[in-house]
């Protein structure tokens, strides 16, 4: 195993940006459960909207980054697919939340929060896989953190089918049942988002290790 890092001599800047999107990343899931526990009728959306802003800008400068640099730190077809699958977490989030503003008075007495505590986690393990890279290709390593992931994402499947069930047992409200049932796929789509940016970096790892 060895580090693309030692043998480029240019791995900060791109190792630095892809934190920043994985941070970026975590910080709009944060974001969600403080908005869900918070149990207002008008949630603000400020935070997730800087956190997609702040997304963008990053993406955008690794983008630049790739257009001025010969020799990068990984591959760049890895760094591509990798910033893109870290945009696609924040973005998922935001669009939850954007619905959910739209119905939250109607929403109150719909746990939302413990399944999005369970997008939090899988966030945080993104932001670790990331952070791992700049210090080599440990495949050991990298399995632990991937293999934490896909049981997270595991989870969030068990437990979607559970709500399924208790939806449409409990709900005679056709409307109010299809958005629920929308706003809950969308949390499970935002955990897949995490679990795909974790299978770019567990592949990008096999290929170096």
């Amino acid at each position: 195993m060895f580090s693309l890092q030692t043998i480029f001599g240019k791995g900060d800047r791109i190792y630095g940006l892809l934190e920043a999107s994985a941070d970026a990343a975590r910080q709009s899931t944060r974001a969600l459960i403080a908005m869900l526990n918070q149990k207002s009728s008008s949630p603000s959306l400020e935070e997730f909207r800087l956190a997609r802003r702040r997304e963008k800008e990053v993406m955008a400068q690794i983008s630049q980054t790739l257009v001025n640099t010969f020799v990068t730190a990984l591959d760049r077809e890895d760094i591509e697919a990798l910033s893109g699958a870290l945009y696609k977490i924040p973005k998922t989030v935001e669009k939850f939340a954007e619905r959910y503003a739209l119905f939250a008075d109607r929403l109150m007495d719909v746990d939302y929060a413990s399944r999005a505590a369970l997008l939090e986690k899988a966030a945080g393990v993104i932001v670790e896989m990331v952070g791992q890279l700049r210090r080599g290709m440990k495949l050991e390593e990298m399995k632990a953190l991937n293999d934490r992931m896909q049981a997270i994402e595991s989870e969030a499947d068990r437990l979607i089918l559970h709500l399924y069930k208790d939806l449409f047992a409990n709900s005679g409200d056709v409307a109010r049942l299809i958005l629920r049932k929308d706003l809950f796929e969308l949390l499970e789509k935002a955990i897949d988002r995490c679990r795909d940016a974790g299978n770019v970096i567990y592949a990008i790892v096999l290929k170096h290790s």
